[in-house]
């Protein structure tokens, strides 16, 4: 009884230890990155809005995985929750013929140089691709993930960025 006792509050100071160290959210909403027509939009727009912000690369072949189902979760809660894909691009043109290709229906941004920064102020420190960022319509970090997402992924993250605080 001691064992599963001890168990469980190791795993409730791990989970609030884990929920307090997530990253601020402000880095992201004080860039301003390029659209795909070459124009700047500031992300403070998006601000109060849940959100899934994908960061990808053309040759990241788990970015191009991933694009169908941000496509999806999108569509499936359409007009509550916002898919941003930030890729990490110098070319607004040829980060637009890739978008064009690949269907991605979502608000897309090149962020060039800013990009390695701007994911590592969001908890990324080794700069890999894909990452993820799920933010909640109060603007706080609930979420960060490198790697592959997957349908059950992006369906979890979902829910926890629409998840009422």
């Amino acid at each position: 009884m001691r064992k599963l006792f001890a168990t469980l509050v190791f795993a409730l100071v791990a989970a609030s230890t884990a929920a307090d160290e997530m990253p601020s959210s402000a880095p992201l909403f004080a860039a301003t990155l390029n659209d795909l027509d070459d124009k700047p939009v500031a992300l403070e727009r998006y601000k109060g809005k849940p959100l899934i912000v994908n960061f990808w690369a053309r040759w990241c072949g788990p970015c191009r995985t991933e694009i169908p189902e941000l496509i999806r979760v999108r569509n499936a809660h359409k007009g509550k929750l916002e898919v941003l894909g930030i890729g990490i691009e110098d070319k607004a043109d040829a980060a637009k013929e890739f978008a064009k290709a690949y269907d991605m229906d979502y608000p897309v941004f090149v962020a060039a140089a800013k990009g390695i920064p701007l994911m590592k102020a969001l908890g990324n420190n080794r700069g890999g691709l894909p990452f993820t960022v799920i933010v909640d319509r109060n603007g706080q970090v609930v979420q960060v993930k490198m790697g592959l997402m997957k349908k059950a992924d992006l369906d979890a993250a979902a829910e926890l960025a629409l998840k009422a605080r």
